[in-house]
């Protein structure tokens, strides 16, 4: 039977895998508990114990993933993971964490994660999601998307319309994401609500909220309703 973890850090030295993970996390036990299972994995891993120790690894060290806590020492988690972001480290990150409440997973996924796993959890469901977040990381095929006067830069998470430098959210831009990769088609809920928050669900009205918030950076007329279906972004805007 899969074991479960409660909570943890880590320190690994470099093993055979290309896969670098950075560690954060404060509880000892489920440190060593994930220590022992990224060795089995033949991840390296380097394991540190609080925000301030998380930062300066991720600005001087290019991981593949990392795996985050949030209540932590000095910076807590969401601290953390807005610096990253602020600071364009690109790094896919994964929250562990015993928060598991609705409002908790979307400030963790709007303020720049890409996976979320609540505690306690079984090591093999950890395996799965650091295999998944690595082949998304590296299965991007295009850099840029392009749709008439939008480009997205979907390694620096960087957009501009119309020649001006967009000012978004990362959940804005997995939306405008979404829309500009089926520019000219329309895009169901579902799927933009799947784009932006994965599995971890929404309210009723995020999606309206979002695509107001877009409306208002891009024009008012370049996102059109389709209803009952979706959305549609309109492709030869300009």
């Amino acid at each position: 039977m899969p074991r479960k973890l409660h909570a943890g850090p880590i320190r690994l030295k470099r093993a055979r895998s290309n896969v670098h993970v950075l560690v954060v996390e404060d509880d000892v036990l489920l440190g060593q508990g994930i220590e022992d299972a990224l060795r089995r994995w033949s991840y390296t891993c380097e394991w540190v114990r609080d925000g301030a120790a998380a930062l300066a690894a991720a600005r001087a060290t290019a991981f593949d993933i990392a795996v985050l806590d949030l209540g932590l020492p000095k910076v807590d988690g969401l601290g953390v993971l807005k610096a990253l972001r602020r600071d364009k480290i690109l790094i896919p990150v994964l929250i562990v964490t015993a928060r598991d409440t609705l409002p908790d997973r979307i400030d963790g996924l709007d303020a720049g994660a890409d996976d979320y796993l609540v505690k306690p959890f079984h090591l093999d469901e950890l395996a799965a999601r650091l295999r998944a977040l690595h082949r998304r990381a590296n299965g991007l095929a295009h850099r840029l998307v392009e749709a008439g006067a939008l480009t997205l830069d979907t390694v620096a998470f960087d957009a501009s319309y119309a020649g001006r430098t967009l000012d978004l959210s990362r959940t804005e831009f997995l939306l405008l994401r979404a829309l500009a990769e089926r520019a000219g088609r329309v895009v169901t809920r579902a799927a933009l609500e799947q784009a932006m928050y994965g599995n971890a669900g929404v309210d009723s009205n995020a999606l309206e909220v979002h695509v107001h918030a877009l409306r208002r950076k891009l024009a008012s007329d370049a996102i059109r309703t389709v209803r009952g279906l979706g959305y549609l972004l309109v492709k030869g805007k300009s």
